[in-house]
């Protein structure tokens, strides 16, 4: 299991995930409305740490841009 900070920037042009320092930069293009963007960054880093979507949690910032998502990494697709 790994917890990493995220800072989402929702209405983007493309979805992309970055690493900067200690924090990932997740770029949406969903609106951060009726928890789209959310969903949006589940499936975004399911696909890069190839694991199923239940095994990412939005642990804090649920409402807001930056977040603490848990991962469970053994969950391997």
């Amino acid at each position: 299991m790994v917890v990493i900070e995220v800072k989402v920037i929702p209405d983007s042009d493309k979805n992309e995930l970055a690493k900067e320092d200690s924090k990932v930069k997740i770029r949406v293009k969903a609106s951060a409305e009726k928890g789209k963007a959310n969903q949006a960054v589940i499936k975004l880093l399911s696909k890069y740490y190839n694991i199923s979507k239940s095994s990412i949690k939005i642990i804090k910032g649920k409402r807001k841009k930056n977040k603490l998502i848990k991962i469970d990494l053994k969950d391997t697709k």
